[in-house]
């Protein structure tokens, strides 16, 4: 998503927080740690600023000797987290930055950031135009007709992005909320989860974890980003590698589901900037209210499953996706055999 073009000094200070988006830096020689970043922030954490990220990161670990990171605040310990991620990435990382100068670590930082920037871009200008084919009911024209190229007339403006966009607790199809809507008496907020992030646009106020994050929109968005454009239609014809073979990736993280989901719902709105200031996509809290869910251990069995589910629909082969056996069928008969003789022999010593 492109960024807002801010006038404000990236700060230095040890209390800034890192998992926001800084200013928009100029363009940088390439380097390896460039084509990192586009996939770290694809998969791990999309809108960060990463030179105090690494700034803040090194400072804590020093602090970290002497206290335990339970005693940091909630967004410190969720910085100093994606923080080790980054540095368990890229293997090497934690040595360069200890060794190099203060500027060497902002150019590290900057380089990193340079690629997760331009890879959000990317993503944001390639969806643009496709996702009018994805949302067009079957067998039918998009109806009144939405620019490919254009965005002024999406959002609360249009039918079909309108109730795709419907935060999933209103209703639609009711004049008086859909007026609002459309004139901006109701404000929609990033954790008022629009209706596209349920599997058939259907949202079930009694069970909100049944169909979340598993709509036909979002695998066509994922697999748009990750895979190839091409196997959007399960018929692949790319003749380069997708991005995720390109890092090696082999299966789904919570928050790459996070990050396309935020540009689906960028690419349905009205506003054609980014802007982490902007109050009307809200895109940051969005994603961020995403992430906490995806990331809460009270719902690690729900998240596993969805996982699961997310890797049969981009990595089937993968050990990921692998299910449990059909009872009864042969390969559960030989794996309830061979358990049963390892029991057996247990016994027996």
């Amino acid at each position: 998503m492109e960024e807002d073009n801010s006038s404000s000094n990236e700060s230095r200070k040890r209390g800034s927080s890192a998992l926001q988006l800084g200013p928009r830096k100029k363009a940088l020689k390439s380097d390896p740690l460039v084509s990192h970043g586009r996939h770290f922030g694809r998969t791990v954490y999309a809108l960060c600023n990463y030179p105090s990220l690494l700034t803040n990161g090194i400072l804590r670990l020093e602090q970290l000797e002497d206290i335990s990171i339970e005693d940091l605040s909630t967004e410190e310990r969720r910085e100093h987290i994606v923080f080790e991620k980054l540095l368990d990435s890229y293997p090497g990382l934690l040595q360069r930055l200890k060794d190099g100068s203060e500027e060497e670590l902002l150019h590290i930082g900057e380089l990193i950031g340079k690629g997760a920037a331009a890879a959000r871009g990317e993503d944001t200008k390639s969806l643009k135009p496709v996702i009018i084919d994805w949302i067009a009911p079957a067998g039918q024209a998009v109806v009144p007709p939405l620019p490919r190229n254009s965005k002024i007339t999406r959002g609360f403006n249009h039918p079909l992005t309108g109730r795709l966009l419907c935060p999933a607790e209103l209703d639609w199809d009711d004049a008086d909320t859909k007026q609002n809507l459309q004139s901006g008496e109701i404000a929609v907020s990033g954790d008022q989860w629009p209706l596209f992030v349920y599997a058939n646009e259907a949202y079930d106020p009694e069970d909100p974890w049944n169909g979340l994050l598993r709509s036909r929109l979002l695998v066509n968005a994922f697999r748009h980003i990750f895979t190839s454009p091409s196997s959007v239609d399960k018929e692949p014809k790319a003749t380069r590698a997708g991005n995720a073979r390109l890092h090696g990736m082999t299966n789904v993280t919570a928050a790459s589901i996070a990050y396309v989901a935020t540009q689906i719902r960028f690419a349905l709105c009205s506003s054609s900037v980014f802007s982490r200031t902007d109050t009307v996509t809200d895109s940051e809290t969005f994603y961020h209210s995403l992430l906490d869910l995806l990331e809460d251990p009270d719902e690690l069995g729900e998240v596993t499953g969805l996982l699961l589910w997310w890797n049969r629909q981009i990595f089937p082969t993968s050990s990921a996706a692998k299910r449990c056996p059909k009872a009864n069928s042969a390969l559960s008969k030989i794996r309830q055999k061979r358990a049963a003789q390892k029991n057996a022999d247990g016994s027996c010593t």
